[in-house]
């Protein structure tokens, strides 16, 4: 007993707060102050009580996920019951394991086949070695590549292949050039922005088709690409041109020696890892000319990925089932407010007649300042359902919040690529703090003028 209050100690603040509100709904404060029925305070405070866990991590993230079905199930859901409503428990279960899942998982098993046979560190090794010894297309290269793979895998495993890649470069940099500098923020910053270009690179862009699908927008996977990807390049082109000004290389060249695997012929593995990479892509671009949900292709991947035998059990095991869950608890946490009718409640709440651009930026504010401090995933999970249900900009406000979650990247404890560079050594704070001040700024600016101007295009 006295090991479970020791580790419960430094929590006492957070624990204390959820407690607070469990007390609230019981003494029925929200109903009395809030005006809220029965159904929509419960709602209220299984959504604080999430979003406090998933700001100061009293528990794992994937945890405080469980916690929110096990709340819907066995608190609510009776609550419901009692009041008439129609809910029933698959409404809840089926937010952990839908299209938005196999996607995910699909986009998993495409990181893994990649990594497993080398076919990463080889796309990015030839592309170093094709950018020549000049520091600015060196720099150019390495936030081309790690976008790149960011796009279709893992950006925190993009980041650190980057790093075990890019050391030998760091290490022909004179000791008094700040450009060592340049290229430690060049690939958590690119890995950040690659997320954009797929619904698979980064969960905040699932987690907004999922909510727009279900107030019937459907949004293609290669809507979703040509939606992000001018945004993406030119967020690029700006981080290249920003970190050449902050820490200009001056006169150095960089040597770059042939990697001896790069010049061997691809194996029988690897070329079918390609063809599985090439075919899921495709039937991802195609899905609304094949009929085929791009959930059905990830499962269609991964079935033939372990079915064959290019992965297995240990394989199976290395997913990132914590990403997976935090996506179902946070889908799951948008049955409970709809369901609840609170997500409605919010709604009305927002004050709209101050005008659409008034709304939009507290969004946009809203989304910046949560994912600079805590997990993007757990940012749109808790902003993208209020955003879904205001009414005639819910499009463009959820994939503005979706995009804003992945380029708020201000502090180390901002993103994983992020923390992954501050570890390097190579950085201070404040290094990664201006850089991502003004990326995120130029991120705001972008992801406004696309809301405003490029999306509507397509709608």
């Amino acid at each position: 007993m006295e090991l479970i209050f020791q580790r419960l100690r430094p929590h006492w603040p957070a624990l204390s707060i959820a407690i607070a509100f469990l007390l609230a709904h019981s003494f029925g404060l929200y109903r009395a102050v809030l005006g809220l029925g029965p159904g929509e305070s419960v709602a209220l405070t299984i959504l604080l009580i999430t979003a406090l866990f998933w700001i100061t991590e009293t528990v794992p993230l994937y945890i405080t996920s469980m916690g929110v079905l096990a709340m819907s199930v066995l608190w609510l859901l009776p609550v419901l019951e009692g009041l008439g409503k129609t809910a029933e428990k698959d409404d809840f279960l089926q937010a952990f394991f839908g299209d938005i899942t196999l996607l995910f998982m699909g986009g998993f098993v495409l990181s893994a086949l990649l990594n497993k046979f080398g076919l990463a560190r080889r796309i990015a090794n030839w592309m170093i070695q094709k950018t020549g010894s000049a520091p600015e297309r060196v720099l150019l290269g390495l936030i081309a590549i790690s976008a790149l793979l960011s796009m279709w895998m893992s950006n925190t495993a993009t980041a650190a292949m980057m790093f075990a890649i890019v050391g030998p470069l760091i290490l022909q940099i004179p000791a008094g050039s700040a450009f060592s500098k340049a290229i430690a923020l060049a690939i958590p910053f690119a890995c950040n922005i690659g997320g954009l270009g797929t619904p698979i690179g980064t969960p905040p862009n699932a987690i907004a088709m999922e909510y727009l699908n279900r107030a019937g927008i459907e949004i293609s996977f290669a809507l979703w690409m040509i939606i992000s990807i001018p945004l993406l390049l030119l967020l690029l082109a700006a981080l290249w041109q920003l970190l050449l000004r902050l820490y200009p290389p001056g006169e150095i060249e960089i040597t770059i020696d042939e990697d001896p695997a790069s010049a061997d012929n691809f194996t029988v593995r690897q070329k079918i890892v390609m063809v599985i990479f090439v075919l899921t892509i495709l039937g991802w671009l195609t899905g609304g000319m094949t009929g085929l949900s791009t959930g059905f292709v990830g499962l269609l991947c991964i079935i033939t990925s372990f079915g064959i035998g290019l992965l297995n059990t240990a394989d199976f095991r290395n997913i990132s089932w914590d990403i997976l869950f935090m996506l179902g608890g946070g889908l799951c946490l948008g049955v409970v407010l709809d369901e609840s009718g609170l997500t409605d409640t919010i709604a009305h709440a927002i004050p709209m007649d101050q005008g659409f651009l008034f709304v939009f930026a507290i969004l946009l504010l809203m989304a910046a300042g949560m994912t600079t401090v805590m997990s993007n995933t757990a940012t749109a999970n808790l902003l993208i359902p209020v955003a879904v249900s205001l009414p005639g900009n819910e499009l463009l406000f959820s994939i503005a919040i979706a995009i804003m979650c992945s380029t708020s990247m201000a502090l180390p404890v901002s993103t994983p690529p992020n923390a992954i560079a501050f570890g390097s050594g190579l950085l201070q704070a404040k290094d990664m703090l201006i850089a991502g001040l003004i990326l995120t700024l130029l991120a705001l600016i972008g992801t406004a003028i696309t809301s405003i101007f490029y999306i509507p295009l397509f709608f």
